[in-house]
């Protein structure tokens, strides 16, 4: 700028003009630079204040609150949400902060009681890559630091001691030493394999923190479940990138399953249960990709399957709830179930032995046979097989339920059996003009069925925040499961590669691309 202020007399108006110019671009490129960041401070501290305030709630509710309208279990639930949302949210608040200024003063940090004696030792050296010094002399060794960290193989405890051997240039007084290995919990004890037990005993097994803290405890450390909620919150927010990117995966496919399911949410502040719902997404059951996110609201409004589906367009295989109409309006084809078709006809068959209703499920039962010889074939043959097998009983099964829906009277049973079918029969016939549609929706059924094992343990969900941890963490192990991994196997790797793993390169830690490191 000094240069071009002293060449500014010998400028002719061209020159003038072109400098203006330039300098008018340069003005406006700072301007965007400086509103970017001022949009991202504004950003930051939104979401600051709004974790700020969360966080005192919690709080007050956990020190303040009072329990006699909750029993015994549900107290333990209680506390374990609100301390792993409490952990979630200074993790999250930790994350958004700025790099804080070197103190003169260092923090005293709290002691940490020691890990108990009679645990085996497992030693962990971590040595410079390298023992000569920049100079040219050879370093020697003057010390160690040993830091202590809890493992943890299912029924067995052991300590990892890392230890990082010191080493000194005699001659330029230079100190080299290996840097201390990245952690999901930066200074914190347990090792990615205690944390994998933690989370899959709770979110897979289904064991509350207050039981696994009894196990825990029989073999010899006691860990308060206070400590395990804390952990719990800080490795749900660690895993939240991971289920972004697994949610953009499946969001891919141009078919996708759905379905919802109930689940008591206990708001802390009024002592009351009402009624959240886990809604469960998964691409086609004849998809390539195997994988089921979960998604966790506070009701089953329609709002939250299009929040979650957002601009995706593609065939939609779901059950006749209302939630899912808006979005066949935007761009969506329903796909509809035909077990949820056949279960109008077999209940009523079962509850009355009505004849028309056992007919149409031998009906249903010929399309089915069609679906599972056709079931290992590529999309192309398996729509052929449909034309030429399954077309004509559907048009023979649409032509007889027309016939008998007009013998039967307005709203009795049978009717509506009926009339569940025949109003929906476009969508439930979708699956016979696309060789990639399954006939049902029993894929994602099966996906959530797990839900309900749990539903008396961990899903007594104490917060929205905490149901959504649940979901995030459950949408890995299910997933995990589906490509044949060991939850337990897959979380221990993915726990112990994410404090390293770069952004870019997160989708290779998901569990159908997950390769177990190799020693």
């Amino acid at each position: 700028m000094v240069e071009t202020l002293a060449t500014l007399p010998h400028l002719n108006e061209q020159q003038l003009r072109s400098l203006a110019a330039e300098l008018i671009v340069q003005l406006s490129e700072q301007s965007k630079t400086i509103a970017a960041k001022d949009s991202d401070i504004l950003y930051r501290q939104a979401k600051i204040d709004k974790l700020t305030h969360e966080l005192a709630t919690l709080k007050r509710w956990k020190f303040g609150r009072s329990s006699e309208l909750l029993n015994a279990g549900q107290v333990s639930l209680l506390d374990e949400t609100i301390d792993a949302d409490i952990a979630a949210i200074e993790e999250e608040l930790k994350e958004l902060a700025p790099t804080p200024k070197t103190d003169t003063q260092p923090r005293q940090q709290p002691k940490r009681a020691a890990l108990p004696v009679g645990l085996p030792r497992v030693d962990i050296h971590h040595e410079p890559d390298s023992t000569t010094c920049g100079c040219g002399c050879q370093l020697k060794r003057i010390g160690e630091d040993v830091s202590e960290k809890l493992d943890y193989t299912p029924g067995v405890f052991t300590v990892e001691q890392h230890i990082r051997g010191k080493w000194a240039c005699v001659k330029c007084e230079t100190l080299v030493q290996a840097p201390v290995p990245a952690q999901i919990i930066d200074k914190g004890i347990p090792t990615a394999g205690l944390l994998a037990q933690v989370l899959v005993a709770k979110y897979s097994d289904h064991l509350p923190l207050y039981r696994q803290e009894r196990i825990f405890g029989r073999a010899g450390v006691a860990l308060p479940r206070s400590t395990l909620a804390q952990w719990v919150g800080i490795c749900g927010v660690q895993l939240q990138p991971l289920v972004d990117a697994l949610k953009t995966e499946v969001l891919s496919h141009s078919v996708l399953h759905a379905d919802e399911t109930p689940v008591e949410m206990l708001k802390p502040g009024n002592k009351k249960t009402h009624r959240a719902y886990l809604w469960a997404y998964a691409p086609g059951a004849f998809e390539d990709l195997k994988a089921v996110v979960y998604d966790f609201c506070e009701s089953r409004a329609g709002e939250h399957a299009r929040t979650f589906l957002g601009k995706w367009r593609g065939s939609l295989v779901c059950d006749d709830y209302a939630g899912y109409k808006a979005g066949f309006v935007s761009g969506i084809t329903e796909a509809g179930c035909m077990a949820h078709a056949r279960r109008k006809f077999f209940d009523l068959h079962v509850a009355a032995k009505s004849q028309i209703a056992g007919q149409a499920c031998v009906y249903i039962s010929q399309l089915y046979d069609v679906e599972r010889d056709a079931r290992h074939l590529e999309p192309g043959e398996r729509l052929q097989r449909r034309q030429v097998h399954s077309k004509p009983l559907a048009d023979a099964f649409h032509a007889w339920m027309m016939l008998h829906r007009q013998k039967v009277t307005d709203g009795s049973a049978t009717a509506k059996a009926l009339d569940y079918s025949l109003k929906r029969w476009t969508a439930l016939t979708q699956f016979l003009d696309d060789g990639q549609l399954p006939i049902d929706n029993n894929w994602i059924e099966n996906q959530i069925r797990p839900i309900a094992i749990g539903r008396n343990n961990w899903l007594f969900a104490g917060s929205l925040r905490a149901g959504q941890r649940a979901t995030a963490v459950m949408s890995l192990i299910q997933s995990a499961k589906l490509n044949g991994h060991d939850p337990y196997a897959y979380l221990k790797d993915v726990l112990a590669r994410l404090p390293t793993q770069k952004n870019s390169q997160i989708k290779e830690l998901l569990p159908h691309r997950w390769q177990p490191t190799t020693l």
